[in-house]
């Protein structure tokens, strides 16, 4: 995963006016979406545009992917045309079990033959959508090597929990921190569920709300939420120079022979320090 990866956009399948938004919008992974946001009825339409639009998807720069169907509806369909346009990633929609990821996995591997794709080089990011496969999170992150990451719903999520959304997500909030714990612990990334309403200072605040759990990405419907999205998930100046400090202090106290270091009224200790440093060198500036 060599490019950033804060922003995952979901981008109706068949709409060619959302297919250029979504070339315009600045977001990190560009998704062609088979399942709620496209009927039925448009989906051999939308099949039918995946090679042509994920070529010029592609030379924005973004990630390309698309999210297909489980295979219990039509995801097979789905996923047959989508690999001919050789996405980066595809993602799997209401993944309950490990057994639906080893499937897609098998008709990935078949499917890259038959295309010419390298094998094993198109990723798997499951999508948990329910409270079974919310807590299923760890065997499903382990079920195929092909997987890099996982995300996690809000509106089927908040449905099949018998409760209703809101712009403060209180009623997300254990499955956001479970999610996020099981995916740490399967190392893999973990994608935070959409901000579903249409106003951009919501979903910058929601965003922090996720980056202060522990996320390092947040997928989202609108394009115009993009760019807050990926500045939230950039590290900002002042934490760069927190970070500068946080080392220096560190490092000083041990060459001074303590074991920590305080700065701003707060005890630095080694895992402390390791994060600072690790976020100094991811940007060249340790």
């Amino acid at each position: 995963m060599t490019r950033p990866r804060r922003s995952w956009l979901f981008v109706a399948g068949a709409d060619l006016a959302a297919h250029a938004a979504a070339a315009r919008s600045g977001a990190d992974v560009l998704i062609q979406e088979l399942e709620d946001f496209t009927p039925p009825s448009l989906r051999p339409k939308a099949r039918s545009m995946a090679v042509a639009l994920y070529e010029r998807w592609r030379r924005t720069g973004a990630v390309v992917a698309v999210r297909v169907n489980p295979f219990e509806t039509d995801g097979r369909e789905d996923l047959a045309a989508a690999m001919a346009g050789r996405p980066q990633a595809v993602l799997m929609s209401k993944v309950a079990t490990p057994k639906q990821v080893t499937a897609l996995d098998a008709a990935v591997t078949r499917l890259e033959r038959k295309f010419g794709i390298p094998k094993g080089s198109t990723e798997l990011v499951p999508n948990v959508e329910t409270a079974a496969g919310l807590v299923r999170t760890l065997d499903i992150a382990r079920s195929s090597p092909r997987i890099t990451a996982l995300l996690v719903a809000s509106e089927d999520m908040v449905a099949d929990l018998g409760t209703e959304r809101s712009r403060g997500g209180g009623e997300l909030a254990y499955v956001r921190a479970r999610f996020l714990v099981e995916c740490r612990a399967a190392g893999v990334e973990a994608i935070d569920c959409p901000y579903t309403f249409s106003d951009v200072r919501g979903a910058r605040a929601d965003a922090l709300q996720a980056k202060r759990l522990g996320y390092r990405a947040k997928s989202l419907v609108s394009p115009s939420h993009a760019r807050a999205i990926n500045s939230v998930f950039s590290p900002q100046t002042k934490e760069i120079d927190h970070a500068r400090r946080l080392v220096t202090a560190f490092e000083k106290a041990r060459g001074a022979g303590r074991d920590r270091a305080l700065v701003d009224g707060a005890l630095v200790e080694v895992p402390i320090y390791a994060a600072a440093k690790r976020l100094l060198e991811s940007l060249g500036k340790s």
